[in-house]
């Protein structure tokens, strides 16, 4: 698949050319320099082939900035795997020095280089293009991406740079979706960095440094997933207005996406009234859990702290103490990979069927031992139950007073059906029906 990446200096448009030519918007737009870090990939269609787009943060090839210097390190690594470079420029300003700079940057790294003119939404702009052509490239191409002016140019050259082959489809991904969230500076782009053994996302040790969600492909253990790297989720008192909102939202929207989260929580501070939260979010968005106690190695220990922590965890978990929790260190790799186990088997769990005799002996079984409570002088009964639906387990429970059902015998089947079944981390969806008689007509209300 041909892979084409979106570079230039801080504040040129580089995002909104990067939704334009996706088609969807992806990347974070604000007017505010240095918003997007990290590289951010998309697919996108282009004469009829697949073609992967890259966004990559703005870049400053001899910037002295530590957090600068790093973002200069992604785009580079986007450069050197890219097949084409679109070198965005902004003609409301001409070209600057650090337009030169990147110009000489790109010409010793990159292998083709389309020079973008952004934001030529008048005469005066349009004047200012040939300007660019000092650059040192050969192809220069106006455009608005804020307006959709210009693209129809832009895709022909594009076209005609690409490499043949990789037609687009609607082929099955097969990848496991894994969302990886927490709170701010726990360590999600570290975990993430451990697995692929390189720096595919921006690290810093200052909070909030991922901004947009951020996917990559990898295989452990013969099994391949699409992680989603995002932002960490502060609580709604502490979030600022602009990016570090879309942070968040972006980071829920990673939840939508995923077949399983992982939530990282920081093992030093201990599980957070925010960090339930964010498990909460998970569970009601009916998608599987997977709970890492991160900087293990920094935590004092003894052979028995694990078994207690856990159990003060599964005490404040409540309800979702079903979650497996597991202890890593994503600075020393400890327990990195062995996550990856355990995703599986509650991704195996998410799409998981029981058949209808297996859920009707549990029912049986489950009533015998504790029998539905009664309804006035009568004590309702489940006749039986069938599964309805997977990715989350669905199952209906047939009733001849299903309203009579409380909250409190709810609880008891799932409880009950987890120690029968399993489905460690997996939402249950139980539903409670009118059996229907024969001869009766059917509910339309």
């Amino acid at each position: 698949m041909s892979l084409v990446a979106i570079v230039g200096r801080p504040n040129v448009g580089k995002s909104t050319l990067f939704n334009r030519l996706v088609g969807k918007k992806v990347a974070i737009v604000e007017d505010v320099p240095g918003v997007t870090r990290d590289r951010n990939y998309a697919d996108a269609e282009m004469g009829g082939r697949k073609v992967t787009i890259v966004d990559t943060g703005g870049l400053e090839p001899y910037s002295d900035d530590e957090l600068v210097g790093s973002m200069a390190y992604q785009v580079e690594q986007a450069v050197s795997e890219a097949d084409l470079i679109l070198f965005v420029v902004d003609a409301h300003t001409g070209p600057i020095p650090l337009d030169a700079e990147i110009s000489e940057y790109l010409r010793k790294r990159a292998r083709d280089v389309i020079v973008v003119v952004n934001k030529v939404d008048g005469p005066k702009q349009e004047a200012t293009v040939s300007e660019f052509y000092s650059l040192g490239f050969t192809t220069v191409v106006p455009v608005s991406a804020e307006h959709n002016l210009g693209f129809f140019v832009l895709h022909e050259e594009m076209e005609s740079r690409l490499p043949q082959g990789d037609e687009f489809g609607d082929g099955e991904d097969q990848a496991i979706r894994v969302a990886v969230l927490g709170r701010p500076n726990v360590g999600k782009s570290s975990f993430v960095n451990s697995i692929l053994g390189a720096e595919r996302v921006v690290v810093s040790p200052i909070a909030g440094t991922t901004r947009d969600a951020i996917d990559t492909r990898v295989v452990v253990k013969d099994a391949e997933y699409l992680l989603i790297d995002t932002a960490g989720i502060r609580r709604k008192s502490k979030v600022e207005n602009g990016v570090e909102r879309w942070s968040v939202l972006k980071a829920l929207k990673a939840i939508e996406r995923s077949e399983v989260c992982i939530l990282m929580v920081d093992a030093i501070e201990g599980i957070s009234d925010q960090d339930l939260k964010i498990l909460d979010l998970i569970l009601r968005g009916k998608r599987a859990a997977v709970l890492c106690l991160n900087k293990w190695d920094a935590v004092s220990k003894d052979h028995a702290t694990f078994d207690h922590l856990k159990k003060d965890i599964a005490v404040k978990l409540g309800p979702m103490r079903h979650v497996p929790v597991i202890s890593i260190s994503a600075l020393t790799g400890l327990r990195a990979e062995r996550v990856f186990d355990i995703v599986k088997k509650v991704h195996e769990d998410f799409g998981r069927r029981i058949s209808t005799s297996k859920l009707n002996d549990f029912m049986e079984a489950a009533m015998t031992e504790l029998p539905p409570p009664m309804v006035g002088n009568k004590r309702t009964r489940i006749y039986y139950s069938t599964q309805v639906s997977t990715s989350p387990p669905a199952f209906a429970m047939f009733s001849s007073y299903p309203e009579g059902i409380p909250k409190h015998y709810e609880r008891y089947l799932e409880n009950r059906f987890r120690d029968t079944f399993g489905f460690e981390g997996v939402p249950l969806r139980l539903y409670f029906r009118k059996r229907k008689r024969s001869g009766e007509e059917e509910d339309d209300s």
